[in-house]
């Protein structure tokens, strides 16, 4: 049996996993869709390596008066020579939408005016490959398709879920602090429909397998506009059941499996990357067994990181990535530390002890954060994200050593950098951006206090002054990135392992590249003290080059740590 064959058979057998035996009747639809869009490129053997780095970014993140923001932003990153330091572009929601920052989509198929239109995006895809957000979730009630079922025309009556409000939810995952339910007047009377996020984003009904090919489409019609990954948005609670969590059900890992197979089919090349903000354990459950998402977010990391540094003792992180067991064959990790949501802190759970967890909310509190919650089990209102640039996160507000804060800040960036994975960076985080109080205000969202827009004169100006914290952070940050680009020891296939027995300041991670010829140490000290170290002699390595910095490295094993210093040290051959 050829390859299309096979692929032919697995999306048929996902369609009886989502549908049962009704799929089977709708298999001949998915495969002409897929047929139609077919690429004749075939799957590269190594879809990512260590060159493979994602630049997180609103549409409109540098904005000047009288232009389209994306074309700003383009001329932006090619005045800065963005692209020999990433070469993916990680878009967020550039469709007209009516709340959430662009996750509450009108029309899937538009450029928000506001933003530019497709030329744009073509232009960008130019010089970077081009992430997309499939938002699948939901919808804005002020979208076609919400309007055409209030009015009831088919098959639109089927698109959402209609739930009697004396249903018993209380099994129900929640992730917002907000009512599940909203009430909405129809043509047919009013109906309660199911709202996870918000009442502005009412969940699409997956049951319908019509809503699944119309997202099957929308996939299809992002690659053809250049997508190479396409983030998955909110999908763990994409099915719903009365009786369960209604979160990771059976359906929803299917449906995941399901688009993995319409994109071999169709699109080899395009990669699926799941968003799931949940302990680490339902994290990787999306990998299936290297049949599911081709990426996932590694959501622990960024609050491990969090606690390390403002503890100034690494043990819990160092304990997770001792422990961190390799991604599935043909799967790999998306490391980060700042996105465009907050800090998720229920990856954090059986991480970190409840002192320690108490503590960093008070630490954020104190840096200016803020801290959003979820409906618990119990009804009570529990902390859900943490909501503060990550700059400000981990720098200290009494500190007015601006080198100081720089190196605290960029060390955890550098840890990051270093781990087995595809790094993805939020813009924000590239110039050290402080919380937007004001944005907070204004709009009275917490996520918006690390959603910033700069004008991009104001911007150009702070980087042409090498003093400036914005300048400082930029150019830390092109260092690590173009010096991680070029060691075959960070492909994100590489080997990773790291050191249990250090002390409580230091986080060592040796990483082997896949052919065994070069080997990296990554030190980094999270206090604020100096301190010294001994290379074990069992981690049969010894020191020749610090490439950070570029320069020789004596060989003794007594190592020598500023406070928050760095170091990427290869072994000698």
């Amino acid at each position: 049996m050829d390859q299309k064959a096979t692929n032919m058979d697995r999306l048929r057998q996902r369609l009886y996993e989502i549908y049962g035996p009704l799929g089977e009747a709708w298999l001949p639809r998915f495969a002409s869709l897929a047929a139609t869009a077919a690429e004749e490129r075939t799957a590269s053997a190594t879809p990512w390596d260590e060159r493979d780095a994602v630049l997180i970014a609103y549409g409109d993140h540098v904005r000047a008066p009288g232009e389209h923001p994306l074309h700003t932003f383009q001329e932006f990153l090619a005045r800065h020579r963005f692209d020999d330091l990433f070469n993916v572009v990680h878009l967020l929601p550039f469709f007209p939408h009516s709340s959430d920052d662009g996750f509450s989509v009108i029309d899937y198929t538009m450029v928000d005016p506001a933003l530019g239109d497709w030329d744009d995006i073509r232009d960008l895809g130019r010089s970077f490959d081009l992430m997309f957000d499939l938002v699948l979730n939901h919808v804005s009630q002020h979208s076609r398709w919400f309007q055409d079922y209030l009015q009831g025309r088919e098959p639109y009556v089927r698109y959402f879920h209609e739930v009697d409000p004396a249903a018993d939810l209380s099994a129900v995952a929640r992730p917002r602090s907000l009512p599940l339910l909203t009430e909405f007047a129809t043509s047919r009377g009013p109906r309660h429909l199911w709202t996870t996020f918000s009442a502005d984003q009412v969940d699409l009904n997956f049951a319908e397998p019509q809503v699944l090919l119309e997202m099957a489409e929308l996939l299809l019609q992002y690659v053809r506009h250049g997508a190479r990954v396409i983030r998955l948005d909110a999908i763990a609670y994409l099915w719903k059941q009365l009786g369960t969590s209604c979160i990771h059900l059976p359906q929803t890992h299917a449906v995941v499996k399901f688009f993995r197979e319409l994109l071999a089919l169709a699109a080899p090349r395009t990669l699926l990357l799941t968003e799931t903000n949940v302990p680490h354990a339902e994290n990787i459950s999306y990998f299936g067994d290297g049949d599911e998402a081709h990426m996932v977010y590694q959501f622990s990391l960024p609050p491990l990181v969090l606690d390390a540094w403002l503890n100034e003792d690494a043990r819990p992180l160092v304990r997770w990535l001792a422990d961190l067991a390799p991604a599935p064959p043909g799967t790999t990790f998306f490391n980060f530390t700042a996105s465009h949501d907050g800090i998720g802190v229920r990856p954090l759970e059986g991480l970190v002890s409840a002192e320690r967890f108490l503590r960093l909310a008070d630490a954020i509190r104190a840096r200016g954060g803020l801290i959003s919650t979820r409906h618990g089990p119990d009804g009570r209102d529990l902390p859900y994200e943490l909501n503060i640039t990550y700059f400000d996160a981990v720098t200290d507000p009494g500190c007015q050593d601006t080198d100081l804060q720089v190196r605290r800040f960029l060390a955890t960036q550098a840890l990051m950098l270093a781990l087995r994975g595809i790094p993805g960076v939020y813009f924000s985080s590239l110039v050290g951006a402080d919380n937007d109080v004001a944005g907070v205000e204004q709009s009275g969202q917490a996520r918006r206090i690390n959603r910033r827009k700069f004008p991009r004169d104001e911007l150009h100006e702070a980087l042409a002054r090498p003093a400036s914290r914005e300048a400082r952070v930029l150019a830390g940050y092109r260092r690590l990135l173009a010096t991680r680009r070029r060691q075959p020891a960070f492909h994100p296939d590489a080997e990773q392992r790291a050191l249990r027995d250090v002390p409580p300041w230091l986080v060592a991670v040796l990483r082997v590249s896949r052919d065994q010829r070069q080997r990296i140490l990554a030190l980094v000290n999270v206090s604020g003290r100096r301190h010294s170290w001994e290379i074990p002699a069992d981690a049969a390595f010894r020191p020749a080059r610090e490439l950070i910095s570029d320069r020789a490295w004596p060989p003794a094993r007594r190592v020598e740590l500023d406070p928050y210093q760095t170091l990427w040290l290869e072994s000698a051959s």
